[in-house]
């Protein structure tokens, strides 16, 4: 075989580069998508009423398992990886589920809301594992016009998330809190908004990618001059610390919400089945169903080692794929360079209590941005549908049957309690709707679409 035989033989995501710019491109990777990693754990702690200390502990396991789901996914396993350059993080998509059993008092204390959610991050795992590869021949039955409607409930199921941190908690330490739905809570939140913005309309490059964290910067800087807060709280703990596995206890239970964290799940496979195929257009390399078998593998595996690290679940992130297209760096080596920076990060607790530090308004603020770009992201999504009379039935149904436990929570209030627990999160809702519409318009009756008036 000659030379010019053995390189065309070579994957373009196979290429080596040096070290030393295998960690400044996969340390360009975290950046892009730090503030999207660390935003569940937050919300999910926020809602759930944790200690300044297990919020930490969350923001820290969020890093740890992305840094290895990374790992598993770029440089893969048998059977396990898709050998892509996709970086893992903790899906968004989870955060609806989530925060409606983070929230739900009649479940328990807040360490058995989180064993809960950890329990059906578990379970719901292991069967998106197991199903993984059948997922790969069924993708057919999640179409742009299935998961637009659910992406799009997504971003519009955590808008309310952001304007309960603008106003803040009522209580704080079981005293009044004296800044709840105040007019600098609402300046800080929109100063932040306005600063990304204006950062990601004028920043160039690296800065205007980085808008939402430098944003989160600024409007925590201004909230220190006004006194709004406690660095003292980052010095109290390690600097480095080993993961602490179940943290909160053994995993619990509930059939309600590990049906309703499987149904997020496969939304979370048909996200990373779109990242696979757009990965590889971009780097013009083959993707068949057995190499998204293997990628959907890693992603589900991750998902199900991540509770025991007091992790959520796994998915890969679309935005890197975007970062790949515009920097050209193809190599998977470069992603697993930026897995390792994500393990590392993970190991130093401290980060953790300074994201901690950071004032619910500002989060806010920063939160309208990133929450309406997951809505946006949907709208992109469904601007793929063709709108025949069948799809805007769809569409209009799945959205409004979503919108229900977002706008008007008590119509199932008196439902058995899994009924209940699956339908008050609007993405399970929308999930299901969509899928079982798409099933009845699209697959199993043809009907003539009506000529639109002209």
């Amino acid at each position: 075989m000659t030379d010019t035989d053995e390189t065309t033989t070579v994957r373009p995501e196979d290429e080596k580069v040096p070290v030393g710019k295998a960690f400044f491109f996969g340390l360009q990777h975290i950046l892009a998508m730090y503030a999207g990693v660390v935003s569940p754990p937050i919300i999910i702690a926020s809602a759930a009423g944790l200690s300044p200390a297990d919020q930490a502990l969350l923001v820290t396991a969020a890093l740890f398992v992305s840094g290895l789901g990374t790992l598993l996914q770029s440089l893969g396993l048998p059977y396990v990886g898709s050998q892509l350059p996709l970086v893992q993080g903790v899906s968004f998509a989870a955060v609806g589920t989530m925060t409606a059993v983070a929230t739900n008092e009649g479940i328990g204390d807040p360490a058995a809301r989180m064993a809960t959610i950890f329990g059906a991050v578990l379970v719901a795992g292991l069967i998106g594992f197991v199903i993984a590869p059948v997922f790969a021949s069924l993708v057919r039955f999640f179409p742009p016009v299935v998961t637009g409607c659910v992406i799009t409930i997504i971003g519009l199921s955590l808008f309310p998330v952001a304007l309960r941190w603008i106003r803040g908690n009522q209580m704080i330490g079981g005293q009044p809190n004296p800044n709840y739905a105040s007019g600098t809570s609402l300046l800080l939140g929109f100063l932040t908004l306005v600063v990304t913005l204006a950062i990601a309309r004028f920043g160039r490059g690296l800065v205007s990618r980085l808008a939402v964290m430098l944003g989160l910067v600024v409007g925590t800087l201004v909230a220190t001059l006004m006194g709004r807060v406690n660095w003292g709280a980052v010095a109290n703990g390690p600097i480095f610390a080993l993961p602490q596995p179940f943290h909160f206890g053994w995993p619990l239970f509930s059939i309600g919400v590990i049906v309703s964290m499987t149904i997020v799940i496969l939304v979370i496979m048909a996200e990373t089945t779109a990242d696979l195929l757009a990965v590889g257009e971009i780097l013009d390399t083959d993707v068949d169903k057995k190499r998204i078998a293997a990628g959907l593998r890693a992603d589900m595996a991750a998902t199900t080692v991540s509770p025991v690290f007091n992790g959520m679940p796994i998915s890969a992130f679309a935005q890197n794929v975007g970062m790949v297209a515009i920097t050209g760096i193809k190599s998977r080596f470069v992603v697993a360079a930026g897995g390792a920076i994500l393990v590392v990060l993970g190991l130093l607790p401290v980060l953790g209590r300074v994201m901690n530090a950071i004032p619910q308004p500002v989060l806010g603020g920063a939160g309208i941005v990133l929450f309406g770009s997951v809505a946006a992201a949907g709208i992109r999504t469904l601007s793929k549908v063709e709108f025949t009379n069948s799809n805007i039935l769809i569409v209009a149904t799945a959205i409004g049957v979503g919108l229900i436990p977002i706008t008007v929570p008590e119509v199932y209030t008196h439902l058995p309690t899994w009924l209940h627990q699956i339908v008050e999160s609007g993405i399970s809702a929308t999930a299901i709707v969509a899928v079982l519409l798409n099933l009845a318009f699209n697959h199993f009756t043809k009907t003539e679409e009506p000529t639109p008036d002209r």
